[in-house]
């Protein structure tokens, strides 16, 4: 790619992702800046923090399929992951692969998190985070399957990224207001709960690790402003979020 295309590509994928108006516009335009720079997914997730155990409740937006990340947390994978530990320290965009890694490195965990990697057809990434108008820090995170990507490469993601944030702030006050912005995940682990279930059975049933469940409810909790679990059904109930 010649300079000037690669310049041209940036300045193309700038002008999709001002354009953006919905969530379905904003999926493809995601589709494409991982396209264009030869990776596979783009991920947009909420930072996690020192007690986030469990990846799936904080994805926004990505362009993996569901079962990658019942099979991340299933694994345990995010305590182990270096990425996301740097990334609560700094906000600096953090690079990995896994040819990178030197043998005095690879520990059993390490080993662990590079075989699940490997088996979706990920060798290296790029981690991005912003944070939000709102204060929210958030996280952009691309896979892939190539070599590591040059400086100019690299500083024209990060440029473009800042634009894949622009885009979701843009439409996320398009997306229903509290109370009804329970995710689907979200409303399945709370009409469970209605039905009894503890979070080991929702688990089981929804194949997601008891963290995962907990999360899920913790996160509901929070959206519809209460105390415990019991309250969140009732009020859940009361707005007809759950029959």
């Amino acid at each position: 790619m010649t300079l000037m295309n690669f310049q041209d590509r940036q300045s193309l994928l700038i002008t999709e992702l001002s354009s953006v108006r919905t969530r379905g516009a904003f999926i493809a335009a995601l589709k494409r800046v991982a396209a264009a720079f030869s990776l596979h997914h783009v991920t947009l997730l909420r930072m996690p923090g020192p007690d986030d155990r469990d990846l799936a409740p904080l994805v926004l937006e990505t362009t993996y399929a569901p079962q990658f990340f019942r099979d991340f947390d299933r694994h345990g994978l995010l305590s182990i992951c270096p990425t996301s530990h740097r990334l609560q320290a700094s906000l600096l965009p953090q690079t990995w692969a896994l040819k990178a890694v030197t043998e005095d490195e690879k520990t059993p965990e390490w080993q662990t998190l590079a075989g699940f990697m490997i088996g979706y057809g990920i060798t290296m990434g790029i981690v991005i985070a912003m944070t939000g108008l709102d204060g929210e820090r958030l996280v952009l995170r691309y896979d892939g399957e190539r070599d590591c990507l040059q400086m100019d490469e690299l500083n024209a993601l990060n440029m473009v990224s800042t634009h894949v944030f622009e885009a979701y702030a843009a439409i996320r006050p398009r997306e229903p207001a509290l109370p009804h912005a329970l995710s689907a995940r979200e409303l399945e682990v709370v009409r469970w709960t209605a039905q009894g279930k503890t979070s080991a059975e929702i688990g089981q049933i929804l194949s997601l690790s008891d963290h995962t469940v907990n999360a899920y409810l913790n996160n509901a909790i929070k959206k519809l402003d209460c105390v415990n679990r019991t309250q969140l059904v009732a009020k859940a109930i009361r707005l007809k979020l759950i029959a």
